[in-house]
């Protein structure tokens, strides 16, 4: 009988690596599309169009919504979902040829998986709403903003990392 030998994951990248690797993708962004990166971005154009299907009126009449249809343009080939699409297949060939695609739920030791998706999707939900509210998430704010010197953009990244660190002394017992 043959014995198949488990797959080990491959060690992460060093994170110098990974940073020049992230670098050159946005400065590739920027040169194929004029455009940097952003995930928030997405997420509002697919909740727009789900909820155009079910209450066109009422999209049209919040200028914040009808404005992802102006000059009658088609939200589905907008930059952000090729983006949003390559990072999928992307992020899945990583993980495959990694070895670490698998089913996994990472936690601390002291609460239970009912927690830990509880804590994800109010974390997600608190920072989805902040990401529309400063008009930008940390992927279009801190790289693509950063990457062009906009002030807003460095202000909000020490804002998010002072954030980070006095709210992880909070939340630390989640982890430890």
């Amino acid at each position: 009988m043959d014995h198949e030998k488990p797959i080990q994951p491959q060690p992460y990248w060093h994170n110098i690596t990974a940073g020049i690797g992230l670098g050159l993708v946005l400065l590739l962004a920027y040169y194929v599309s004029g455009r940097g990166l952003g995930g928030s971005g997405f997420i509002m154009r697919v909740t727009t169009a789900v909820l155009n299907q079910f209450s066109s009126e009422h999209v049209a009449k919040l200028s914040y919504l009808n404005g992802y249809f102006e000059n009658g343009s088609i939200i589905w080939n907008d930059w952000l979902i090729m983006q949003f699409i390559g990072m999928f297949f992307g992020g899945l060939f990583g993980a495959i040829t990694a070895g670490r695609f698998g089913k996994a739920i990472e936690k601390g030791p002291r609460i239970t998986t009912g927690q830990r998706f509880f804590f994800a999707v109010l974390g997600g939900g608190i920072i989805g709403w902040a990401a529309r509210l400063a008009r930008g998430c940390t992927s279009g704010q801190a790289l693509s903003g950063g990457a062009t010197l906009a002030l807003g953009s460095w202000v909000f990244m020490l804002a998010l990392f002072a954030g980070g660190f006095i709210g992880g002394y909070f939340v630390r017992r989640l982890w430890l």
